[in-house]
């Protein structure tokens, strides 16, 4: 199963958001390192027989690297309603730095 994702960037953050349709918090495994956000978990598969199967099923592994690192200890994450909403703060060195002029 490959996870499909929006990714957008704040001037502060990056926000993923995933559909994990039937997932609990604990079914996910979320590591970030620099700038890359990994994402992992599994949809438990049934003993039943299916005329059709189009839900998802079994194990996916989904890596993004994104623009600018971000800060770990900061990351949010939160399920509902079967969406996954992910909050990634940028790294203090790289976020938007305003500079101040002064009139003379």
């Amino acid at each position: 199963y490959a996870l499909a994702v929006n990714v957008r960037e704040e001037d502060e953050a990056f926000v993923l958001n995933a559909f994990v349709p039937g997932l609990k918090a604990a079914d996910l495994n979320i590591q970030i390192l620099d700038d890359v956000v990994t994402i992992e978990g599994e949809f438990k598969a049934d003993e039943n027989e299916y005329l059709m199967r189009e839900l998802p099923h079994g194990s996916f592994r989904r890596s993004l690297r994104l623009s600018a690192p971000v800060d770990a200890d900061k990351a949010a994450a939160k399920i509902t309603d079967g969406l996954l909403n992910l909050s990634l703060p940028k790294a203090e060195s790289a976020r938007p730095k305003t500079i101040k002029v002064s009139v003379k």
